[in-house]
């Protein structure tokens, strides 16, 4: 077993080397720097003109550095900012010595020169520090700090130091501890199909709409009159979440939770099980599994989907009273 000096000599090593490099999705637009003002309450991305500028006085808030350098989450191998092998390696060796879970711990920037319409970002990021074990309230590892050199145009424009904390949690998950659902008048059938491992929806007589979660009436015609359909299991991950933080006792970080659109239109939201989080795509196929998620012994099942192409022949044989079901969804 490697020993904490041993692993810190090891990671220290890869102070210095480069952790990313690229040249920005898009240059500095307009359109960017008017949806980010938006989405931050600043209605007015021109408030803070440059005079001394001579083309577009238009000024890129100095705080929405992060977007013009950031990979977008489809963004395919080899296109776009790319991740160094040294940085990887460097993450590797944190997660084999138990440090799996990640949390962004802080950010400074430092701004050289304002951005503006046209300009063109490139930047180069190093690991500039990782830090000895410590010990948080989130359990121990090693603080990771890279810095970022940005450019405009080919000027020093802004410099970006970014820390995360790689740890290993203090507590493994404890499945029995998993929120129960909550089963009522209007969801009970719902629940009645998860235990004969059928997926059922509600289909309005009225107007014909299918519908999920379960509800008392139709939201689109108000309709009370409703029958049940049962789902073919085949959807899409329509969108996800990679839960790192804040932490909960029967989940074990990271985990990923996905909103799933089904085949036949409508959309659930539900653990997504054989593919890492890095592994998930929008658009990526997954079939229904339902599987015991609170321990031997407890009979409640869940609905989870898997990622097709990780399909594991296992599932298909039915839980037995004598053994538990697989355990590998959070």
């Amino acid at each position: 077993m490697v020993s904490d000096d041993d692993l810190f000599a090891r990671l220290r090593s890869y102070e210095g080397c480069p952790a990313a490099s690229g040249t920005g999705r898009y240059p500095v637009n307009t359109a960017m720097i008017s949806h980010w003002c938006e989405v931050m309450g600043d209605p007015d991305p021109d408030a803070t003109p440059d005079p001394a500028h001579e083309g577009p006085t238009a000024v890129a808030p100095p705080a929405m550095l992060q977007a013009w350098i950031m990979p977008g989450p489809t963004t395919a191998p080899g296109a776009g900012p790319q991740r160094s092998a040294a940085y990887g390696e460097l993450l590797a060796l944190l997660d084999a010595a138990g440090c799996t879970a990640v949390v962004a711990t802080d950010c400074e920037q430092e701004y050289l020169r304002p951005l503006h319409p046209g300009d063109v970002i490139t930047f180069d990021s190093v690991i500039e520090q990782i830090s000895p074990r410590k010990t948080t309230s989130l359990g121990t590892g090693h603080f990771v700090t890279t810095r970022t050199e940005i450019r405009a145009n080919g000027e020093p424009a802004a410099t970006h130091r970014f820390r995360i904390l790689k740890y290993r949690p203090h507590h493994a998950a404890d499945a029995s501890r998993r929120p129960r659902p909550v089963v009522d008048r209007d969801n009970a059938g719902f629940w009645e199909g998860v235990a004969e491992n059928r997926l059922l929806l509600q289909r309005c007589t009225a107007c014909d709409r299918l519908r999920f979660p379960w509800g008392p009436g139709c939201p689109d015609c108000g309709s009370d009159r409703w029958e049940t359909a049962e789902a073919s299991g085949a959807g899409t991950v329509h969108s996800y979440v990679v839960v790192h933080h804040p932490p909960h006792p029967a989940f074990a970080p990271p985990y990923a939770v996905g909103l799933v659109e089904l085949a036949e239109g409508v959309r659930m939201i539900s653990t997504v099980t054989g593919a890492g989080p890095a592994e998930l795509r929008i658009g990526m196929p997954v079939e229904l599994e339902f599987a015991r998620a609170y321990g031997p012994g407890d009979a409640q099942q869940l609905p989870f989907f898997r990622a097709r192409h990780q399909r594991d022949s296992r599932q298909d044989a039915p839980c037995r009273e004598d053994a538990p079901c697989r355990q590998d969804a959070p």
